[in-house]
């Protein structure tokens, strides 16, 4: 591939670095190199080679160090691929650097510092968003317009589970889901509940029960198999959560399970059921459920993949228009997860004092691949 052309004088596609050249970053380069409003123009990460790697791959011109890519003046929005203990700092770091964030869950491992980001932005005039995007697919996207024509009535309640027995299994370098910001609720959670604030708003109250079946794991595959790490955070947390509207919902998280159960969202209104897909992908079908009968809804929409909101973030650059996932979202979802946590220890429901945006909804025609800037 050759260099792409950028613009940086306000117009044109939008220059793109990534930082964190790690597994998760083949999900969102194969997805941002065929968007033509976006240029990835720089990859930077601590194993230099490993980014010069994935710069050689996807056709971006340059990589480097994680600095070199908030010094780089065609980078106008740094997408944040590293570990979760360190987002906050690297968002900052580039908020400081004057570039617009976008940033893989969670913002932050904690109110304070999620909190801090949202401030300086604001203060800046720069934008930051927060993972996932995948409720911008065309899967859960269907199931919001199916709700919203009234398909189950109003919404009441629902239930959410994921559970398995853990990444240690697959995963060559797991120990970052051990330790604070993972787990099943940091880790898998922001699918889950950032797709319930989509349909019930804020959440205003939660309670929850935390629960670690074991102090260590073992990793079962890739060059560091068999070496043993230690567990910090709780690997299995049992949920209920009330909303602004007085709906309800309950929740598993679970990283202490042998039985594999993901993508489990189901939405009970007045008059139905609705069966979500997983809001860990992009696309599925979801299913309504009217006493004995069971259909199938037509998935709608074009299913953009990882990256797909750092592209409406783009166009919102270029035209001054508002972020379809706004940090606010991402914040409520910290906030939530961390009440979680928070109630697990003191035994008792704990107050959510942030509250969601409205509900991002795409519509039908939506296509990245569209030129528009």
């Amino acid at each position: 591939m050759s260099a792409p052309s950028y613009s940086p004088t306000g117009s044109g596609p939008v220059g793109i670095g990534i930082i964190g050249a790690g597994a998760i970053s083949d999900q969102y380069l194969s997805n941002l190199v065929t968007f033509p409003d976006v240029r990835v123009v720089m990859i930077g990460d601590l194993d230099v080679a490993r980014a010069a790697s994935q710069a050689e791959t996807y056709g971006v011109p340059r990589s480097g160090r994680a600095d070199e890519v908030l010094k780089d003046d065609d980078v106008e929005i740094v997408i944040n691929l590293t570990i979760p203990a360190v987002h906050a700092e690297l968002s900052s770091a580039a908020l400081s650097a004057g570039k617009h964030v976008w940033s893989e869950k969670p913002i932050s491992l904690d109110r304070e510092s999620g909190q801090a980001l949202l401030d300086v932005a604001a203060a800046s005039g720069l934008r930051i968003g927060v993972a996932p995007d995948t409720i911008l697919g065309p899967g859960v996207q269907s199931a919001l317009r199916a709700i919203a024509r009234g398909d189950i009535g109003r919404p009441l309640t629902a239930m959410t589970a994921f559970q398995g027995p853990g990444p240690e299994a697959w995963h060559p370098n797991p120990d970052f889901f051990f330790v604070p910001g993972a787990g099943p609720l940091f880790d898998m959670g922001p699918y889950y509940l950032t797709t319930l604030a989509c349909i019930f708003g804020s959440f205003t109250e939660v309670a929850a029960i935390g629960s670690r079946a074991r102090d260590i794991r073992v990793i079962g595959s890739g060059p560091r198999a068999g070496t043993e790490l230690p567990v910090t955070v709780s690997t299995q947390m049992s949920a209920l959560a009330r909303f602004e509207g007085g709906e309800s919902a309950q929740s598993i998280f679970s990283f202490d399970s042998p039985l594999r159960r993901s993508g489990f969202v189901e939405i009970t209104g007045e008059t139905g059921t609705l069966v979500l897909p997983d809001p860990n992908m992009f696309e599925g079908v979801s299913t309504l459920v009217r006493g004995d009968e069971s259909t199938e809804l037509a998935e709608t929409g074009f299913a953009g993949g990882r990256g797909s909101a750092v592209l409406e973030m783009a166009r919102a650059i270029r035209s001054g228009g508002t972020d379809l996932l706004p940090a606010q979202l991402g914040y409520h979802v910290l906030d939530v997860m961390t009440a979680m946590e928070e109630s697990s220890e003191a035994g008792q429901f704990v107050r959510v004092q942030s509250t969601a945006p409205a509900s991002p909804v795409l519509p039908e025609t939506w296509n990245p691949t569209t030129r528009t800037l």
